[in-house]
């Protein structure tokens, strides 16, 4: 009789362990709308979307160093005719990672990236794959800019300010040359106060509004009606810019073309006055199509 009774209350504390653990699981199950094995995803890198062709199963692949460009690029390829006519689907992946860059490119993985000219020439892009210019970002001069006075060049002046940098180490102006300029100044990155942000446009934000005491980054016009253009201080002059490069293992000029129409458009969409003068190396206003051809700038 002992032993009944305890087989009875092992029984009763297993039973009760299990609709614990199915309550749980329940209660879970409906808070979080998902089922309780799914895993939660891992922080997105790649911006994807579908042309209308939904049955071409080609996927056009991007690789561009910021979230805010992947999520205006995508689209504007995705509702392109020729791209459409192609591909069935765009995935933009963003990092600012130069070793992710390199890798993208070296193996051939994207279709379109975003790059520097020293770079793609390193990594041998046009011989190997055949990576061509499409459109390219005129030169540049990289500033420190303030709001209530012009940043001075010596190692004291940063040690008690706010400095805003880039978050993406490809970037030049945003962050390699200003940490040239600190190592020439030979000052502990270590000491200073430095946040790193996720564009050119928050750095104007934090400043504009005070979180920052000095940015790097370059000068456009539009910040004259918030920034003095006597508080600006040049670290770095004739930088080249940015180039768009197309994979063409194909002679596909009908693609070049459209490519070319769309990232001029982007570009002018984002509101600054350094896209208004573009490199174009296409040809594309009347047959035949042919490649322009480049100028070195290094």
């Amino acid at each position: 009789m002992k032993n009944n009774h305890s087989l009875s209350n092992k029984t009763t504390i297993v039973t009760v362990l299990f609709l614990s653990v199915w309550c749980c699981w329940l209660l879970a199950s409906n808070l979080t709308g998902k089922p309780v094995g799914e895993l939660p995803k891992l922080v997105e890198s790649s911006v994807s979307c579908k042309t209308r062709s939904t049955s071409n199963m080609a996927v056009f692949r991007v690789h561009v160093p910021v979230e805010p460009l992947a999520r205006r690029l995508a689209p504007a390829l995705c509702g392109d005719d020729v791209v459409a006519k192609q591909y069935g689907q765009v995935e933009v992946r963003y990092s600012g990672e130069l070793a992710e860059q390199i890798d993208y490119i070296a193996k051939g993985l994207a279709d379109l990236t975003l790059s520097k000219d020293n770079v793609m020439a390193a990594l041998k892009a046009q011989s190997t794959y055949n990576y061509m210019p499409v459109v390219g970002y005129p030169t540049y001069t990289a500033f420190f800019i303030s709001t209530r006075e012009k940043p001075r060049l010596d190692k004291a002046y940063f040690l008690d300010k706010k400095i805003g940098l880039l978050d993406y180490p490809t970037s030049r102006s945003g962050h390699i040359i200003p940490k040239q300029m600190f190592k020439r100044l030979d000052l502990d990155m270590r000491v200073l106060d430095i946040q790193y942000v996720s564009s050119h446009q928050v750095l104007r934000e934090k400043l504009s509004s005070g979180e920052l005491d000095i940015i790097a980054t370059y000068w456009q016009e539009s910040d004259e009606s918030r920034f003095s253009a006597n508080y600006i201080t040049p670290i770095g002059e004739n930088i080249s810019g940015s180039r768009w490069y197309m994979k063409m293992d194909v002679d596909n000029t009908d693609l070049a073309c459209a490519l070319q129409q769309q990232l001029q458009q982007v570009a002018k969409n984002n509101g600054s006055s350094y896209f208004d003068e573009l490199d174009l190396y296409w040809q594309c206003n009347e047959l035949p199509v042919y490649f322009l051809g480049e100028t070195d700038e290094s």
